[in-house]
C-alpha cells in the first residue's frame, strides 16, 4: 500500500487517480498509523517551501516522514520534491527535511533574464553520463517529455542528481539517496504516460 501524505498542499486527486490507473493499491492520509504500515510513501506539494514545511510540522507529519525513509521508500513530487533538501531560499530561508544534501534556489539566479518565470511546460529530462540509470526510471527512456510547473530548483545536490533538465540553464530534475530517498522536480501525474511508466517504476522499487 502507498500512503500519499495528506496535510493541505498537494495535488493530491490527480496522484490518486493515476495510482489507481496502473493498478495500484494508494489511500489519501494524515494518519501516522497508516503512514507506517504503507509499504512506500507520496509526499506531494504545490505552494510555497514555507508554508509547506510549517503545514507538515503542524499535522505531526514531519518527524513520521524522517522516521519512516529509513525503512520504505518515499517520493517526493515537485515542492515535496524541494522539501527533501536541506534549505530553501524561496521567501527568506527555510528548514528542509534534509535527506537530500543542498539547497532551493531561485530559476532566476541561473537563466537568461528573457525566459519566462514559473518555468511552466513540457521539457525533455536527461540522465548523468556518469551514473546508471536510476531504478525509478526504468520504464522510461532518455529525452522523455514531463509536465514541469516551478519557480525554484534543487541546487547544490549534483551527487544525487539522477535526471536534468534544459530551461536556459541545465536544472534539476529528479534527486535520489541511492535507498530509499527520490525526488520529481516535475509532476508524474500529470506528464501522460511517461508520468505513468515513473509511478510504476516507484511502485517496483
Amino acid at each position: 500500500m502507498i500512503a500519499i501524505i495528506d496535510y493541505g498542499v498537494g495535488n493530491i486527486f490527480s496522484l490518486s487517480c493515476s495510482f489507481k490507473y496502473i493498478g495500484a493499491d494508494a489511500v489519501l492520509t494524515s494518519d501516522r498509523e497508516t503512514i507506517a504500515n504503507a509499504d512506500r510513501i507520496i509526499l506531494p506539494g504545490v505552494g510555497a517551501f514555507g508554508d509547506a514545511a510549517q503545514k507538515l510540522k503542524n499535522t505531526g507529519l514531519w518527524d513520521v516522514v524522517k522516521e519512516e525513509v529509513s525503512r520504505k521508500p518515499i517520493l517526493g513530487i515537485c515542492l515535496g520534491m524541494q522539501l527533501l533538501l536541506e534549505k530553501s531560499y524561496e521567501f527568506g530561508e527555510h528548514e528542509g527535511l534534509g535527506l537530500i544534501s543542498g539547497s532551493v534556489d531561485p530559476i532566476a539566479d541561473v537563466i537568461p533574464a528573457d525566459y519566462k518565470i514559473p518555468h511552466i511546460g513540457w521539457n525533455p529530462i536527461h540522465f548523468p553520463k556518469d551514473k546508471p540509470v536510476s531504478p525509478l526510471f526504468k520504464n522510461i527512456r532518455e529525452n522523455d517529455c514531463v509536465y514541469f510547473v516551478h519557480s525554484f530548483y534543487a541546487s547544490h545536490c549534483a551527487p544525487q542528481t539522477i535526471a536534468t533538465t534544459e530551461y536556459g540553464a541545465e536544472l534539476t530534475a529528479a534527486v535520489s539517496d541511492g535507498k530509499f530517498v527520490h525526488g520529481v522536480q516535475f509532476h508524474p501525474e500529470k506528464s501522460g504516460d511517461v508520468g505513468l511508466a515513473i509511478l510504476r517504476g516507484f511502485c517496483e522499487l
